[in-house]
């Protein structure tokens, strides 16, 4: 089956939301321009990752190309997008590997992610457009749009169930069994 590659140049809205009540949550990276919605499925720990590499590499290109380009310090004043997701949810596929890169020329952050793989799949380099290969989302975003994802991801992350002060696993309503107190059932 052909590669698609879901490409956004100028997309109008790129968020990770959930579907699921805490502790059953499906996370996805949804991306909308014009009519076009892709969704795909993400881990909560990439999600996570991703918000952290894209504020970081912000921060490199402020500290190496300032002035030449402006990269606010948060996503500003309604730049941080709060609403759902939008619906239908269609998965186009699972999130294996992720890129991310800042592009001189349009002075953007692109992120791909990049479907699972089999076992031995490679996975294309950043902007290969060939034909074979797996699946991509490719969105390209302003430094405030990229600022704005990534705190509202860090937001959708932290939503969830509050982690246990000795393990650091989530916490049931019912507790857990915590492996630092041997096994014994700790209560929220």
């Amino acid at each position: 089956m052909p590669r698609q590659v879901f490409n956004f140049t100028e997309p109008e809205r790129f968020v990770v939301g959930t579907v699921g009540m805490p502790g059953e949550r499906t996370f996805f990276l949804q991306a909308r321009q014009g009519n076009l919605i892709t969704s795909v499925v993400i881990e909560k720990q990439q999600a996570l990752v991703l918000a952290e590499r894209t504020d970081q590499l912000l921060d490199e290109v402020r500290q190496t190309r300032a002035p030449l380009v402006d990269i606010p310090d948060g996503g500003g004043v309604g730049a941080v997008d709060v609403a759902p997701l939008e619906l239908p949810i269609f998965e186009e596929f699972r999130v294996g590997a992720m890129a991310l890169g800042w592009d001189e020329a349009t002075a953007k952050v692109v992120i791909e992610a990049h479907a699972v793989t089999e076992e031995g799949g490679q996975v294309p380099e950043i902007a290969d457009d060939d034909g074979e290969g797996v699946d991509t989302l490719r969105v390209w975003l302003s430094a405030s749009q990229a600022r704005g994802f990534a705190e509202r991801t860090r937001a959708v992350v932290a939503a969830g169930r509050p982690p246990c002060p000795f393990c650091s696993q989530p916490l049931d309503p019912q507790g857990h069994i915590c492996p630092r107190n041997n096994g014994y059932r700790r209560r929220a």
